[in-house]
């Protein structure tokens, strides 16, 4: 892929072969061979191991634009960090590859880049659409507990897996990221991790960057890897985390 790409897209991906056979991928480049504008994607394979991997490789082989990176099972935030890394384009997103907020709503974030915004994120504000009520509830204490150990009370909405970023500002952050985790280590089993978005945003609110929060279309996709009373801990002990290393003053 060249390196004058207008866009990147950063998916990580780990044991989605339920969603590759959904067609997923086939969204995403259908609309993207649509635009007028370079782009590229590059599928950050988490260590799947329910032979996803292969069908990436296929599916790779087929679409020019496309390009696996593979990693040993590090946890979403390690692949994402890993894909954002190498992404080439002016503008770089992340997204989830469910689809849950589906590609064509980059239409609704790229035109802030014009008005002076270095990071631009989607939001759900407080629709959670088709979600049970457990994941309404997570999502909301989780809103009100970051708000009181960490702050970030500008952004309502930090856990939407939509976010996109100038090439220039992700690599500093993401470098930074990577820094911090010590280039992340392995994992067992599925790691999702709460605290790595907010992360992200403090640390890019603490370098002066300026961050646009705009509503985007998103609908509730099940999935196995949710666990509402252990991944609620996690996301205290990473808030904890959060604030602990900002005393410290690693976010300076």
């Amino acid at each position: 892929m060249s390196e004058e790409a207008y866009l990147s897209v950063v998916i990580p991906s780990y044991d989605e072969m339920a969603n590759l056979q959904k067609g997923t991928l086939d969204k995403v480049e259908h609309f993207l061979s649509r635009k007028k504008y370079s782009y590229e994607v590059i599928i950050s394979d988490d260590g799947s191991s329910d032979g996803s991997a292969e069908l990436l490789s296929k599916f790779v082989k087929e679409n020019p634009h496309f390009r696996t990176l593979k990693n040993p099972h590090l946890g979403k935030a390690g692949a994402v960090t890993k894909g954002m890394l190498e992404a080439k384009g002016q503008y770089v997103l992340f997204m989830d590859m469910d689809q849950a907020t589906p590609i064509e709503e980059i239409d609704k974030l790229l035109p802030y880049f014009d008005k002076g915004y270095d990071i631009v994120i989607g939001s759900r504000n407080s629709r959670r659409k088709g979600a049970p009520w457990t994941r309404v509830f997570m999502a909301r204490g989780m809103i009100f507990l970051r708000k009181i150990i960490v702050g970030i009370s500008d952004i309502s909405d930090t856990q939407c897996g939509f976010k996109v970023f100038r090439q220039d500002v992700a690599k500093k952050l993401f470098s930074k990221i990577n820094d911090f985790h010590d280039g992340f280590q392995k994992v067992s089993g599925s790691s999702v991790s709460a605290g790595f978005d907010v992360e992200l945003l403090y640390l890019a609110e603490n370098l002066g960057y300026k961050i646009k929060e705009a509503p985007v279309e998103w609908l509730y996709v099940e999935t196995r890897r949710v666990n509402p009373v252990k991944d609620s801990i996690s996301g205290l002990l990473d808030l904890v985390k959060i604030k602990i290393n900002d005393i410290r003053g690693a976010y300076k």
